[in-house]
């Protein structure tokens, strides 16, 4: 997603811009609660200030100084991962070091009375000294403890859940989850994880991508500059680019801290490697960074060292693209939605949009509907890094629509504002969606980041012809932890006159969309039972304060088998 900071000039890109995307659209405190892990203190001491020398940088020598994390859980199985600084030199993407032996320790308590796992695994400087591998042999619906050993020091201890056995349901009766996405070091404190982690009743956290953001110091900031500098200062191109940003951004305590407490499930969007990137190149990708595919390549290497995920090299033909369940009561398919796309069409490339264009590759888009029409999960959930519904200016009738389609070959459903997104993609949207209606479930919930903003909406079959032509799933859009949305990008306060009538506009054009907020930062709690999904939105008091408050800001609940959204109070 193309963005720019308020204070900077905005980069010159192909297509209309994220952030010209959303004026267009705008003209048309709750208390932190005490911390769930005894390991915070060790984790908070590791610096809010980041790389670079700032102030409450990690200190040399600490062996554990960008924590640990666990990712990926099923029934018997889960992945953990930390990372060891052997020596002062072996810092991130300095490619210096030693091989270094870890034990690691899984435990039924946060003592380790009641060790059930144990072993140990070599790291060296070709994987950036991280650890990472399949702690195997867990029991199904059950939270576990874990730690590292090396170099004399022990690490911070996590804890992580393996997932329900499949075909039963979780012992609570319920999936909780945090949903996050756009995590931008310089325009804020990421308070968001800290909320999410002070809860301490999540069963994991669903990342949706721009977990990094690649720009250097000062391309992307907030409303009032960069909070804190990002470590390169210039534009992250080369392996060890990539591995010192994703380094910085672990040494945030929140960031830290809410890895070490659950277990998280992540994909990527265009941040982690560069600005809308689609399969053969990136909007801010140019000739002097040296050839894309070899940028791409650092990009994945690093994301795979450094992120709790199972796949491992995608250049050996693996991919990110998978599924977990959560028992009989859920089915995520976690999508990658920018290895396989075609370049991002023009908003009147109507042929491009409805007939050649693909958000997914062929085996990937074949994957996703096999999944959807064989599963027996009481809702199938999609993982979704950027926004499936349709969002139009405006949804026109089918006969106007028709004829704008042959005078100016605009997509058949109506001119898009971002085509960036599904809506770019018109015409594969339609193909899933007619899988969906196959199927025959009326249980499908997209949770979807990328817009830093915050909706609720009934994805219809025809956005024009709603609701008659039938409500095909659920879409859950979280609000960014801290990228920049309409006040930031009007550098006007949060709440105002010009955001609330955009957000009335949207609503009242887009009659799918039941609830929109344009403002406001923060996370998304969704649970799912048998009997519904829900979903609590939650903005932070202020992204440039790190002890923000947060406080509810909407709750939204689609009911089993109805497809339809109803307003309600928060979750207890």
């Amino acid at each position: 997603m193309t963005v720019s900071s308020p204070s900077e000039p905005a980069r010159t890109t192909p297509g209309i811009t994220r952030r010209s995307a959303l004026k267009a659209g705008a003209l048309a405190g709750a208390a932190v609660g005490t911390s769930a892990l005894a390991g915070r203190s060790a984790i908070v001491s590791a610096a809010a200030g980041g790389g670079g020398g700032a102030v409450g940088a990690p200190a040399v020598g600490d062996v554990f100084q960008h924590g640990v994390a666990s990712g990926d859980p099923m029934p018997d199985r889960v992945i953990l991962w930390t990372r060891v600084t052997s020596s002062p030199e072996a810092v991130p993407g300095s490619g210096l070091g030693a091989p270094v032996a870890v034990g690691w320790e899984v435990a039924l308590d946060p003592g380790f009375a009641t060790i059930v796992r144990s072993g140990s695994i070599v790291t060296d400087a070709g994987r950036d000294h991280t650890v990472k591998f399949d702690c195997t042999g867990l029991a199904p619906d059950r939270w576990y403890h874990y730690r590292f050993r090396a170099l004399g020091q022990t690490s911070p201890s996590g804890r992580t859940r393996t997932a329900p056995a499949d075909g039963t349901l979780p012992v609570t009766g319920r999936w909780r989850i945090g949903v996050v996405s756009c995590s931008n070091w310089e325009a804020g404190y990421f308070s968001g994880y800290r909320h999410l982690e002070a809860r301490g009743d999540l069963d994991a956290i669903i990342e949706l991508g721009d977990y990094i953001y690649e720009y250097g110091h000062g391309e992307y900031t907030g409303k009032f500059g960069a909070v804190r500098p990002h470590d390169p200062a210039h534009d992250i191109v080369t392996l060890a680019d990539y591995r010192i940003r994703l380094a910085q951004y672990r040494t945030d305590p929140d960031l830290q801290s809410l890895h070490a407490h659950v277990p998280w499930i992540v994909t990527w969007d265009d941040h982690e490697l560069a600005d809308n990137n689609w399969a053969h190149g990136a909007a801010n990708h140019s000739p002097e960074q040296g050839p894309f595919e070899d940028r791409k390549a650092a990009s994945w290497q690093a994301y795979f060292e450094w992120m709790p995920v199972r796949p491992e090299a995608l250049r050996d033909g693996g991919h990110l693209y998978r599924r977990l369940r959560w028992g009989s009561l859920a089915e995520i398919s976690m999508l990658d939605l920018r290895s396989y796309r075609s370049e991002e069409p023009g908003r009147f490339d109507g042929h491009a949009i409805d007939v050649t264009g693909t958000m997914t590759g062929a085996d990937q888009f074949e994957w996703l509907a096999r999944g959807l029409s064989s599963s027996t999960a009481r809702w199938n959930v999609i993982g979704n890094s950027v926004m499936f519904s349709p969002v139009l200016l405006p949804p026109l009738e089918p006969r106007t629509t028709a004829a704008l389609t042959e005078l100016l070959g605009a997509p058949r459903e109506g001119i898009t504002y971002n085509p960036d997104q599904w809506d770019g993609y018109a015409g594969e949207r339609r193909r899933l969606m007619e899988v969906i209606r196959t199927a025959g479930t009326r249980n499908t919930v997209f949770l979807t980041g990328d817009i830093h903003t915050s909706w609720a909406i009934e994805v219809p079959f025809e956005a024009a012809n709603y609701p008659g032509a039938g409500v095909g799933a659920i879409e859950f859009v979280t609000p960014s932890i801290t990228s920049n949305n309409i006040d930031d990008m009007l550098n006007l306060p949060e709440g105002n006159p010009l955001s609330q009538t955009a957000q009335a506009a949207l609503s009242q054009l887009n009659r799918h969309v039941r609830c929109v907020d344009l403002d406001r930062h923060g996370f998304t709690v969704v649970e799912f039972t048998t009997d519904y999904a829900h979903a609590d939105f939650w903005a932070v008091v202020a992204r440039e304060e790190p002890n923000s408050g947060a406080y509810p800001l909407a709750s939204w609940r689609s009911r089993h088998g109805t497809d339809q959204l109803e307003p309600v109070g928060p979750l207890p």
